[in-house]
């Protein structure tokens, strides 16, 4: 697919920024929208900024500044290995996040530990603008997805499905729930997603622009971002509920047997009919 006209913008601007870091820095690697080529007006610049010692934050905010960011900031916890820098270049909003070189290798280790974090789709689908070689060894590693792995997340992700009495699904559908009643569906959604991603052995990106990553993979339920909207924004408690748990069933029947999706499969058909049940009630 053929870069968008803001991606070909971004990137050269995010150029100027690697460009201008000190030689200290090993690599430097574009992510996010820009890095896949999607860019939008909306889109802003991440980059990944790895160094040989573990940076302090008041030296990223002057790496930052000499590259001619203002406006400068940081979010997240604080005082970890990871250091988080925020501003604008031209208009453009950017987001830097420094490592430490040990720091990289043991993100790219847990990744295949079973953590769960988008530090692998960032780095799988990134670009380097400077580099030492960790990109393309980090990207080779990357190119396998274990097939243990991928059972291990789909075992985990089906672990909220079941366990406990399908009809306390009706307790967030009274009146007054609606808080806990979208808690419980976006926690559906993302394990939907989480299973999807693993059932295609694709390391799973955030939930943004989801209809468009998840148009390319084979195995998934039909129309899976339109029913997650169409889920989110039903009003009738009951009728999302049911939206929802018709989508986790038809994800569950895709994965491979396991103890949790063996129960889930057993409880999510239960629960389809008991809330099939509360809709055909006279109201």
């Amino acid at each position: 697919m053929k870069p968008t006209a803001r991606t070909d913008e971004l990137r050269t601007v995010a150029q100027r920024i690697a460009d201008a870091l000190p030689p200290s820095v090993e690599e430097v690697v574009l992510t996010g929208s820009v890095s896949r080529g999607v860019a939008d007006d909306v889109s802003d610049i991440e980059m990944l900024i790895v160094t040989s010692g573990e940076p302090e934050l008041e030296a990223c905010f002057d790496g930052a500044a000499a590259c001619g960011i203002t406006r400068l900031g940081t979010w997240g916890p604080q005082g970890g290995p990871g250091k988080r820098v925020s501003g604008y270049l031209e208009g453009v909003p950017v987001e830097l996040i420094w490592w430490s070189r040990a720091h990289a290798e043991r993100a790219v280790d847990a990744i295949f530990a079973g953590e769960l974090a988008g530090t692998a789709d960032a780095l799988a689908n990134g670009v380097a603008l400077r580099t030492s070689g960790l990109l393309e060894r980090w990207q080779e590693r990357l190119q396998v997805y274990p097939e243990e792995l991928a059972r291990a997340r789909i075992e985990e992700a089906a672990l909220t499905w079941g366990g406990f009495a399908a009809a306390g699904l009706l307790t967030i559908a009274r009146p007054g729930e609606r808080l806990a009643l979208v808690e419980r569906m976006v926690d559906d959604a993302a394990r939907v997603a989480r299973i999807v991603f693993a059932l295609n052995r694709v390391w799973q990106p955030t939930h943004k622009r989801l209809a468009d990553r998840v148009a390319r993979l084979e195995h998934k339920p039909e129309r899976l971002a339109e029913r997650i909207d169409e889920a989110l924004t039903e009003r009738d408690p009951h009728a999302a509920l049911l939206l929802m748990t018709e989508l986790q069933a038809d994800t569950i029947a895709l994965a491979p047997r396991g103890p949790n999706v063996d129960r889930a499969r057993h409880w999510l058909a239960e629960a389809r009919e008991l809330l099939r049940a509360q809709i055909a009630l006279p109201q």
